[in-house]
């Protein structure tokens, strides 16, 4: 089961700590220079409201789920690199991904949105895009997602979805199909590596929705 994240605002229409996104983005949506951030706990979201948004926004905050030892062991991750995610809404189905520079997250490409698809749909898009961005740039990143799903669909080049087909869904039939000959017709030198949240905290290109 997913947990709850919690947003705290600092400027916006309202501000405060939510308990869910669409709380949090009406008070930011559109609105001038709204400053707000999602966090894991709501300790560290109340630590967050009391403090200075500077301290925060932009910053990799979080508390980690593992002990130092387990920590030392996973490392620390490449930060020169590219790092995916996909976004799916359980009630409407609409889908979209994008991918980010792990260092800066600057957006380098994004995609959508897509009705009726699936998160890992999204997010196995979302790594073959990268590896088509790396070639036409003749980059050697590694590329980082955090869906297991995704990256063993990619190492077995096959989307083995379950997701039925729809009038819907039929462009994001068609990229599924497109991304699956790309891997076939393809060699990259890219490593595809699983982003550690637990450790590292929220990928990169997390879009905060969760």
């Amino acid at each position: 089961m997913t947990k709850n994240k919690y947003y705290v605002v600092w400027k916006g229409r309202k501000t405060g700590i939510f308990d869910n996104w669409d709380e949090c983005k009406a008070q930011v949506d559109e609105f001038p220079d709204a400053q707000h951030k999602a966090f894991k706990t709501l300790r560290m979201a109340e630590d967050a409201y009391k403090g200075n948004s500077q301290d925060y926004i932009g910053k990799e905050i979080f508390e980690s789920e593992l002990s130092q030892e387990q920590l030392n062991l996973i490392g620390k991750p490449v930060l020169e690199s590219i790092s995916v995610d996909g976004a799916c809404d359980s009630v409407s189905g609409v889908a979209e991904y994008q991918g980010v520079d792990t260092q800066s997250r600057k957006r380098l490409f994004y995609q959508g949105p897509f009705g009726d698809g699936t998160n890992n749909i999204v997010e196995f898009l979302a790594i073959v895009h990268a590896l088509a961005y790396c070639k036409q740039k003749n980059l050697s990143l590694p590329i980082y997602s955090d869906s297991v799903n995704a990256i063993n669909w990619v190492h077995d080049k096959e989307a083995r979805t379950k997701h039925s087909q729809s009038k819907r869904n039929e462009h994001l039939f068609e990229l599924l199909e497109r991304a699956v000959r790309w891997l076939k017709e393809n060699e990259y030198p890219n490593k595809i590596l699983k982003w550690e949240t637990k450790a590292w905290g929220e990928n990169p290109a997390d879009f905060g929705r969760k």
